[in-house]
């Protein structure tokens, strides 16, 4: 094939290319000097000598879906799932991060396409599991990773639902219901919203209904609004910054390839990022154990990457999946040596900072205050969603109970240890009617 050119918004970044050993990639020279410059991935600096194909295949490889999507995509545009540059080229206009494939990103609103009414969008995500991402409609080229059923699209200034058309920029991701996950939207609402109030950075969301279907409408943070030009900042998981394919997402798997530990990601962390990033970075992996978040595998914890610097990126992705029968209580990533939630001790949380080369005392103090912090806004939580557009859900209340029962239960494994300032800390949750 010939090169496929990679760009952020109107200027080149590099190109793809294709060789016996299979697609690489190179910077373009004036991108390596330009200030401001950023690289595509914490593993692939920007330099001259291309880019191999052991590096930049996984790397590319975490833009596309998964699962029945990508199935489906292949299937659609005539495809091998594993033709990743192939895919890229056709859906790759809009991807999670900056970067636009194939063709220059736009960053004016004058390609949206309203969406005309509620009964269109209806029909929009009754298609969404025969058709992704629109895939084969003219002009829409974007592909999000993870293999959940969602939409990039974009909201104008009437509030309107959009198609992003033409390399023009998403703005928000639609994630609708699943039958698989009955009240799906507003669980992930319900966390996401607690995270929020809890003072953990997230992204800013709300639900909506179409018709007999609701969604989750997430605001991107990898977007910004700059004058009425939406802008895009470059990001990308834990997987892509440690080399991983997205079949080794989880720690443990069967694709021959471990995996991210924690120890991995906090390591990556320590050496590229700010030190208020490994507390951030802490307090998301402590939330999505109080939260029963069992699928937080390393595609669900981000990166901002930026021409100064690196940043870790809001908290997304989080839905609590102790409420499904159909849903393993198992965590995908070990803690101390521990796999299930429910016997996860305070020992298990200091050999956790040991291996981390955190400080014990104080990622103790950190869970026992998050689990408080749980348990006091857990509430208000509950009735700020049920007030959004796609209101209340029986799931809604069991998604509370279950994370309340689950900081209680934290709190009371924290106990064993006596006089210290957890324990201390517990006491007061007691005395002040917490717990």
């Amino acid at each position: 094939m010939a090169t496929l050119p990679v760009y952020f918004e109107q200027r080149v970044v590099g190109a793809i290319d294709v060789d016996k050993s299979g697609p690489g990639f190179k910077y373009d020279p004036d991108w390596i000097v330009l200030r401001g410059a950023f690289p595509i991935s914490i593993s692939m600096p920007l330099k001259s000598e291309r880019i191999a194909s052991d590096t930049f295949l996984p790397w590319a490889a975490n833009l596309l879906p998964e699962n029945e999507q990508l199935r489906t995509l292949g299937q659609i545009l005539g495809m091998a799932r594993s033709d990743v540059i192939g895919l890229l080229s056709a859906i790759g206009g809009d991807t999670a991060g900056a970067l636009s494939i194939g063709q220059p990103g736009r960053t004016a609103t004058v390609q949206w396409r309203p969406i005309a009414n509620p009964e269109e969008l209806e029909k929009l995500i009754e298609d969404l599991p025969n058709k992704p991402f629109l895939v084969g409609e003219e002009g829409v080229s974007m592909s999000l990773a993870g293999g959940q059923t969602k939409l990039a699209v974009a909201v104008d200034h009437a509030g309107r639902i959009c198609i992003p058309m033409n390399g023009s920029s998403s703005t928000h991701i639609l994630k609708p219901d699943t039958s698989r996950l009955c009240g799906s939207v507003q669980n992930e609402a319900f966390c996401l919203t607690l995270a929020r109030r809890m003072k953990i950075p997230t992204s800013s969301i709300t639900t909506g209904r179409a018709g007999k279907r609701t969604y989750l409408l997430a605001r991107r943070y990898d977007r910004a609004d700059v004058g009425g030009r939406w802008r895009r900042l470059h990001q990308e998981d834990y997987c892509q910054a440690l080399g991983k394919p997205p079949t080794a997402k989880y720690e443990s798997n069967q694709t021959g390839i471990c995996g991210p530990t924690l120890k991995e990601m906090f390591e990556l962390t320590r050496r590229y990022m700010l030190p208020n990033d490994i507390v951030r970075l802490l307090d998301l992996i402590i939330f999505n154990v109080l939260a029963r978040n069992t699928d937080a595998h390393a595609k669900n914890y981000s990166i901002i990457l930026r021409g100064n610097g690196a940043s870790l990126a809001p908290m997304y992705d989080v839905m609590c999946g102790e409420v499904w029968e159909n849903v393993t209580k198992k965590m995908v990533q070990q803690i101390g040596g521990a796999t299930q939630a429910d016997y996860l001790t305070g020992r298990h949380w200091q050999q956790f900072a040991s291996e981390c080369s955190l400080n014990p005392r104080q990622v103790l103090d950190r869970v026992a205050a998050l689990a408080k912090s749980v348990i006091a806004e857990a509430g208000m939580a509950e009735s700020e969603v049920a007030a959004m557009p796609a209101g209340g859900h029986a799931i809604l209340y069991e998604t509370r109970q279950a994370i309340e029962r689950r900081a209680r239960a934290v709190l009371g494994q924290l106990q064993e240890f006596g006089d210290s300032p957890v324990a201390e800390m517990i006491a007061t949750i007691k005395r002040d009617g917490f717990a």
